[in-house]
C-alpha cells in the first residue's frame, strides 16, 4: 500500500528556508572529518520527555538504552542511526529515537555500530546482528526495528538475515519502520537522476563516496550491504517513510514493490516536498510530527 502525503501549508516556509540554507553546501563530501558537524545536526532533535537515558552494552555492542516511563514488558525497540556508514552515533540519535520510543512505549536500544572507513563492511551489519541477538539473549520476547538512511538499510538487512534463521527457531522481529532508507549501494535507482535537482542536500557523488568507504572493494550487490537484493520472503510487516524530493526515493519504491511481490506486508508513505530524514525536524515540521506518530502507531500495533 502506498500513501502520498501532500505538503502541509504550515511546512512550506520552513522547507523553503531549509533549501536556501543548504543550497551552498549541496553535494559537499562528507568524510570522517564531518562527524562533529553531523552529530551536532542530529542532536538538535529534542529528546522526548519522560525518557531515561542509560549507557549500556548489548550483545557486545556499546550504545544507549532509552527507557520511557511506561514501557511494555518484554518488548524492545532497536533503533539504528544513519550517516552513510561513515557518520553518526548512538548519542546523536537519542533525540529522534526517543521520540519514537516514547510514543511506542518500549525500552529502546541504540547501538554504536562501527563506522567506515576504519571499520568497513561487514562491520556495521555484524554489530547490528550482534545487538539484536543480545536483546534476545537478555529476554526480549517481542522486538521491532527502526532506522534512518543507512540505518534503514541496516534494519532491512537485519530482517532478511534473521528470517533466514527462522528454521533454527530464532526470534523474529514483530515489525520494522525505516525512514529515507538507503537500500541499494549499486546506486542504480532512477531518482538519482530524476530527483537530482529536487534533493536539497545530496548528490549521487556523495553516496558514491559513502559506498566506496564502506564497501572497501566488497560487492555492492551483496544483500548484507544492499537489502534490495536480499531474500524478501517471510519478513515481518514493514513501514517505509520517504520524501518525494529525495534521490533515494526509488530505493524505497523498488524495495516496497519487491517485498510486496514476495508476500511481505509493506506500507509506503511518500511525503511531498520533504527532504532526507525530515523526521529529525520534529517540533518544526508538521510532516515530521505526523510521520513519527504514524511510525509509532504502526510499531505499537505490531508489538501488541
Amino acid at each position: 500500500m502506498t500513501t502520498i502525503h501532500p505538503l502541509a501549508s504550515e511546512d512550506a516556509a520552513f522547507v523553503a528556508a531549509m533549501r536556501q540554507a543548504t543550497s551552498a553546501h549541496k553535494g559537499e563530501p562528507l568524510g570522517p572529518e564531518a562527524r562533529p558537524m553531523f552529530d551536532a545536526m542530529m542532536a538538535a532533535t529534542p529528546t522526548a520527555a519522560g525518557v531515561r537515558i542509560e549507557p549500556a552494552t548489548v550483545g557486545g555492542v556499546a550504545g544507549f538504552w532509552l527507557r520511557p516511563d511506561k514501557a511494555l514488558p518484554t518488548a524492545r525497540l532497536l533503533h539504528l542511526h544513519g550517516g552513510g556508514y561513515s557518520l553518526g552515533s548512538a548519542q546523536a540519535a537519542i533525540g529522534l529515537a526517543s521520540q519514537i520510543a516514547s510514543r511506542v512505549g518500549a525500552d529502546t536500544f541504540v547501538p554504536d555500530y562501527r563506522l567506515a572507513p576504519e571499520h568497513p563492511f561487514p562491520a556495521a551489519i555484524d554489530d547490528v546482528v550482534a545487538a539484536y541477538r543480545g536483546l534476545v539473549g537478555e529476554g526480549a520476547e517481542r522486538i521491532v526495528v527502526t532506522g534512518e538512511s543507512a540505518g534503514g538499510g541496516l534494519a532491512l538487512s537485519l530482517l532478511s538475515i534473521v528470517a533466514s534463521e527462522k528454521a533454527k527457531g530464532t526470534l523474529q522481529p514483530s515489525g520494522a519502520a525505516v525512514m529515507s532508507p538507503w537500500l541499494d549501494l549499486t546506486l542504480t535507482g532512477s531518482t538519482f537522476e530524476t530527483r537530482a535537482d529536487a534533493d536539497p542536500i545530496f548528490t549521487k557523488t556523495v553516496f558514491q563516496a559513502f559506498a566506496g568507504a564502506y564497501l572497501n572493494g566488497a560487492d555492492a550487490a551483496d544483500p548484507k550491504a544492499s537489502p534490495l537484493f536480499g531474500p524478501l520472503e517471510g519478513l515481518p510487516p514493514i513501514r517505509i517513510d520517504v520524501g518525494d524530493d529525495e534521490i533515494l526515493l526509488d530505493d524505497a519504491i523498488r524495495y516496497a514493490d519487491r517485498a510486496q511481490a514476495a508476500g511481505t506486508e509493506v506500507a509506503l508513505s511518500i511525503w511531498t516536498g520533504m527532504p532526507h530524514v525530515f523526521q529529525s525536524s520534529i517540533g518544526q515540521l508538521v510532516a515530521a510530527e505526523q510521520s513519527v506518530d504514524a511510525i509509532a502507531a504502526f510499531l505499537a500495533q505490531h508489538l501488541r
